[in-house]
């Protein structure tokens, strides 16, 4: 792969655009009946967001179902990896609950990569794998270029 740009820009018309990269990873539980504060309690962090079936969101249609979500507070600049590591470290201790809710909820890892760069990309090293692979989750990066 090619070397980082330490000061990339891209020429927009006439005018020079710096890139951006933004990374996250949160932990998302959500279901029927979830006992949010129980998440909480267990896993000893508070949500980043929560919300609980049929409340509302502005002025699209109330959400589905109650979800539970928690990212590490990392700078968005920060590497995909340390992101991800970040959050390994928090859930770790609490594998095997995890794995219990998965058995009447969904648990899953969503994975963001947000860039103005339309020929970017990112590595992520293979130790960053044991989370998926230990809460028997996909690994998978929502990508968004705008």
């Amino acid at each position: 792969m090619d070397e980082p740009l330490t000061n990339p820009t891209a020429a927009v018309g006439d005018e020079q655009q710096e890139y951006y990269f933004c990374y996250s990873a949160s932990l998302r539980i959500f279901g029927n009946n979830l006992d949010l504060d129980d998440v909480s309690a267990v896993l000893k962090l508070q949500p980043t967001h929560a919300h609980r079936k049929g409340e509302q969101r502005g002025e699209a249609k109330p959400f589905d179902h109650d979800m539970w979500l928690y990212s590490p507070p990392l700078d968005k600049s920060e590497p995909l990896e340390k992101h991800i590591d970040a959050l390994w470290r928090a859930l770790q201790p609490h594998r095997e609950y995890l794995l219990q809710l998965k058995k009447s909820f969904t648990v899953d890892v969503f994975l963001g990569y947000r860039s103005n760069c339309e020929t970017a990309g990112f590595d992520v090293p293979h130790t960053c794998l044991e989370m998926f692979i230990e809460l028997q989750i996909p690994f998978g990066v929502s990508i968004i270029v705008v």
